[in-house]
């Protein structure tokens, strides 16, 4: 079985690169993050004529989530029951069963800054949905944009990051309080080493630079990551016009149609550039 997650940043605008992607890669599942469109303008009648069931669960402009399959979508839950809300329910989590994994696409809250609410929100929501995890089944996967980086391994500069969202140590603790229920990162499990981002800022030429961040992932439980052959990111997903600032993450499961490619990521187009010499776009 074949899972790919990404964050498409607008359905509307990428629907032709998402299904350009499910062309190439022939994925099972599919979780998508920041569809930003309500339900019933979601492309379902195109991908339901590209062979896969829909589960989605929008909202107007902005955030929305879904998975794909065509293995079976069984037990469809939209959000966090009982979730935090900011200040109402955001559509940022989806799940269903899918040939027997329970698949979780989640598109945590950005944070903003580590003085506002909306960081306070977001370790609000990582904890409910470790709750809405740990409840069951054992085999279980959580896919999606995490809008943290998990170690300073895992974004280009971490002297860049002083002082913003996605690496702060609360948010890495609420991470790990997740992945603790039994969850492996199963992109570092598979290259502990390798030098893999999934998100470029459009701006400043970050992406050609390749200076970026890994903050898309898929942790899985034992019995689903036990079962992994292959994964990488798909970089040339983000290439060309008009794409998401997110690169696909892709996990085979008991066998590799391509064989173990590793992250199709290639070289830096650029050495990695000394630290604390480059500056976040949004930095002063």
């Amino acid at each position: 079985m074949r899972i790919a997650t990404w964050n498409v940043n607008s359905i509307k605008q990428r629907l032709p690169r998402v299904l350009a992607m499910i062309r190439r890669h022939e994925p099972d599942v599919v979780c998508l993050q920041e569809t930003k469109v309500e339900d019933p303008l979601f492309p379902t009648m195109e991908l339901v004529a590209a062979g896969y069931e829909c589960a989605t669960f929008g909202q107007r402009a902005y955030n929305g989530v879904a998975i794909l399959s065509r293995v079976g979508l069984d037990d469809v839950v939209r959000g966090i029951p009982g979730g935090p809300g900011f200040p109402g329910p955001e559509a940022r989590a989806v799940s269903a069963t899918c040939a027997g994994v329970r698949v979780h696409s989640v598109y945590v809250p950005n944070g903003r800054t580590p003085d506002s609410d909306h960081y306070h929100y977001k370790l609000a929501w990582l904890a409910a949905l470790k709750e809405l995890v740990g409840a069951g089944p054992e085999a279980v996967m959580v896919c999606g944009d995490m809008n943290i980086a998990p170690a300073d391994a895992d974004v280009f500069d971490p002297d860049a990051y002083i002082g913003q969202t996605h690496v702060t140590p609360p948010e890495r603790e609420a991470l790990a309080s997740l992945q603790a229920l039994g969850l492996n990162d199963v992109m570092r499990d598979r290259w502990p080493a390798e030098r893999v981002f999934t998100y470029w800022d459009y701006r400043a030429g970050m992406f050609h630079q390749d200076l970026g961040m890994r903050i898309d992932l898929v942790l899985a439980s034992a019995p689903v990551s036990g079962r992994v052959r292959a994964a990488w990111v798909d970089r040339q997903a983000r290439k060309g016009t008009g794409p998401s600032d997110h690169a696909p993450v892709i996990v085979d499961l008991d066998e590799a149609p391509d064989g173990d490619i590793g992250p199709v990521v290639p070289p830096p187009s650029a050495p990695a550039a000394k630290r604390g010499k480059v500056k976040l776009p949004q930095a002063p």
